[in-house]
Formats: structure tokens, sequence, C-alpha cells
């Protein structure tokens, strides 16, 4: 029998006790300290409210030098300062604007006495944090899109790993008379894409291949549980919005049936419910099994449900982001405008370029098919895309977060495989490289120059 199933639900003891330690620190002082509001309001209140509070506590502690300019630490501009570190220098600066007023105000009649290398020194200091402030900010948002990033692509890889090792487990261990394979399954669901009618072909696949008899796919908006169902098994009953395996299903966003502890089986209508979670983290359907044989509601059984409705979810997720582009484009291979298009948002969102590598290939080359070696020597991150013409070849690899220096490792890698074979350069081998710096350019403008390229 196969090892559980990895899910994004299961953590390590070390991963745990990291959330325990991150948990701690956002409750404390300093943890409140860090958190700041993206709320335009919020951030205006703070500018307002922080220094007029830091007046107000300077009026209480020394009436006649509230700011602390005659004092030895000028501790009113602790305010403006932390406003800096917070929400950056614009921010900082509009405190210190604030605490420029209250002087002004308590000091109508002696103006001319204004400490300008007293405000000229905290408007530095602000400055100075609110650049650094900045900075850090860009870099935690750009580490955060990275790591976004990389935790789908590992999602991704866990089930598709898992379900290949399923997949030989169960041609070895398969029982006569099973009517599909792992593999057969894994078959029919490359093949599908979330349109009409698929939701009920994964449903019979579910049902031949889990055994269940009874059972509905309904689609969940925003976190609320649709009525009409996506496909229905068996006859189902009409939906128990309100059962309490379906709210836990929906709380947790893991697979739940009537054996856990949590659940009553006297007061749900259902054995199992299981959300299809998409790759950003969101619920795309729920899955209700009413019937299935007893000797069948199994940990494998469960697995293998909760496996096959991540790999239809990834695919649906998928193909409709890069639909747009295959609408455009029909002979890009999915997975390549699925990349191009996720690594279009990455650049958006945290000015992370990637980088296409296009390799025109001349007919000797096309003859000795280079073009299907150099994808057998692909990064286990890339994705390719051939494309003939007229005896000609193009063979664009797309390189997610790579450089100019990226693609010049990977032509020197090629290069050093071709000199294994006695070939002295790429121009010897027919090969003539091309560079696309996915910089601040749409996922449809790389494609139509590749197919410039391709026509050329």
């Amino acid at each position: 029998m196969p090892d559980q199933a990895p899910s994004s639900s299961q953590h390590s003891p070390e991963t745990a006790r990291r959330a325990s330690v991150t948990a701690q620190f956002a409750r404390s002082p300093l943890g409140l300290l860090v958190q700041t509001s993206e709320r335009p309001w919020v951030v205006v209140c703070e500018t307002l409210i922080v220094p007029l509070l830091a007046l107000l506590i300077g009026w209480l502690a020394r009436s006649e030098d509230p700011l602390w300019v005659r004092g030895e630490f000028p501790w009113a501009w602790l305010a403006p300062l932390i406003v800096a570190l917070r929400y950056g220098p614009v921010a900082g600066l509009s405190a210190a604007g604030v605490l420029l007023l209250g002087w002004l105000g308590l000091n109508r009649e002696t103006l001319s006495h204004f400490p300008d290398q007293y405000f000229l020194g905290g408007l530095i200091v602000v400055m100075i944090a609110g650049e650094i402030s900045s900075l850090w900010r860009v870099r935690i948002r750009r580490a955060r899109t990275v790591q976004a990033y990389t935790d789908q692509r590992t999602e991704q890889l866990i089930r598709q790993h898992y379900l290949l090792r399923l997949s030989h487990d169960r041609l070895e261990q398969e029982l006569i008379g099973r009517p599909v394979s792992m593999r057969d399954a894994i078959h029919v669901l490359s093949g599908l894409s979330g349109a009409e009618g698929d939701a009920q072909s994964l449903l019979n696949l579910l049902s031949r291949f889990c055994q269940i008899s009874v059972a509905s796919l309904l689609p969940v908006r925003d976190g609320v549980l649709g009525t009409e169902p996506m496909a229905v098994l068996g006859g189902a009953q009409p939906v128990h919005a309100q059962d309490l395996l379906v709210r836990q299903a929906l709380d947790s966003r893991v697979l739940c049936h009537v054996s856990q502890s949590l659940a009553d089986t006297q007061h749900t209508h259902y054995l199992v419910v299981a959300p299809m979670v998409d790759l950003e983290g969101e619920i795309y359907g729920l899955l209700l099994v009413e019937e299935m044989p007893f000797f069948a509601l199994q940990e494998e059984t469960l697995q293998t449900i909760n496996l096959l409705l991540g790999y239809f979810t990834d695919s649906v997720a998928a193909n409709s982001l890069a639909a747009p582009l295959l609408q455009a484009f029909p002979g890009c291979p999915a997975s390549f405008a699925f990349e191009l298009q996720r690594m279009e948002h990455v650049n958006r969102s945290a000015r992370l370029s990637s980088v296409i590598v296009a390799m025109e290939l001349s007919p000797a080359a096309v003859q000795e098919q280079m073009a299907q070696q150099i994808m057998r020597l692909e990064r286990m991150l890339d994705r390719s895309w051939l494309m003939e013409s007229h005896g000609r070849q193009v063979l664009a690899i797309l390189m997610p977060l790579g450089t100019e220096a990226t693609a010049e490792g990977y032509l020197n890698r090629i290069e050093g495989w071709l000199e294994q074979r006695g070939i002295a350069s790429l121009a010897d081998a027919g090969i003539f490289p091309h560079t696309i710096v996915l910089e601040q350019r749409t996922a449809l403008s790389v494609l139509e120059q590749l197919g410039r390229m391709r026509h050329a």
C-alpha cells in the first residue's frame, strides 16, 4: 500500500515550531509595530495620530517644551521615525510636518526663534529611515512573490510525483478486474480542461476508480457553496449546505470523512467531502459523496480521491490562465503558455524577469534531430515549445526566474555537450540562438515574436 500522500495541510514538527514562533512574535508589541496596513485611510490616520500623540505626551511631561527642542534628546522625533519605518519616507515627512505645525501653533509669539537645526536634523533622520524602509519593503515583496511561486511549483511537483509513484505501485499490485489503472486515470485527467462536461467525466472516473456510487460536484465561488451541481452521479439528493462535514471541509480546506473524530455521523448526510483546491489555495469546487461501499472507505481510496481532484484542479487553473494565449496560438503547448502567463504575472508583481532561449535549427540540424536531443537537457522547471515551418525548426526554452546570465550558462552547457560529440560550436551544429528577456513584456508579445522567428 503506498505511503501517505503529501499534502499542503501536513507539516513537519520543525515547520509547526516555526509557525508557532511566528504567531507569538505577531502578537508581541514588536510584532504589532511591524504589521502595516494597505488601506489608505489607515495610513493617513496613523500619520496624523502618532505625532499628535507624541505632542500630547510631550505636553503632559514637559509643558514648557513639548517637542524637547531644548532637551538632551528629541523624543518627539520618534513619532515620525516610527511612521517612516512603517510606511516609507512620504508618510514620515508628513508626520514630521505635523510636528512642525505643532511647534508653530505652540510658539506663535516667538516665530523668530525657529529651531532650524532641530527640524533639519530630524527631517534627515526620517528621510534616511523612510528610504531604508522602502528598500526593504520592495525586497520583502519580491521574496514573498518568489516564495509563493516556489510553493505553487512544489505543490504541483508533489502531486505529480506521488501520482506517478502510485501508478507504478498500482501496476504491480492491481487487483484482477479493476476497470482502470492509475496510468489510465492520469491520461484521462490530462485531457480535461474544465470545459462543460469535464466535471461529469471527472465524477465518472472517480466512480470507476474509487467505487463511488452516489455523489455530486458543486462549484465554490469566493468561499460560498453553489446550489446547482456541476455534475451528478447516481441520483444525488439536494445539497445540504449547512451539513457538519461540508462546513468542516470548507473551513479546513482538506478532505473530511465520517470516520474522523470531528464529524458526527448522526448529523451528516455524506460519507466523504473533498474540496478541489487550486494553485492559489482557493476552493474551486466540492465533492460530496453520499454512497460508496463500506470496504472502499479506506485510507488508500481517500488518498486517491484527494490526488485526482488536485490533479484535475491544477489542470483547470493552468488551462484557464493560458486560454487567451492558446486561442491566439493554437500550436503552443498548454504547459508553455501557462508558465509564460504566470511569469508575466510574477514580473508585474515583483519585477522579477524570466528568459526564453529561442534556437533556430538549420535543415541539417533538423535532420540530426538536434531539437529532440536538446529537449532532453531541460532543467526541471523549464518549459519547451518546438515550432516547425518549411523544413526549419525553432526550439523555444522558457526558463522561469532566469536572466541573460542563466541563458548564457544554458547555451554553454549545450556547447559542452556538443563538444563531447565532436562538434566545435553551436553554429557548426546548425543552431543559432536568440535570447528573449521577459522584463516588462506581455506574454502575447513574446509569442508573437516567436511566431515571427518561426516564419522568418
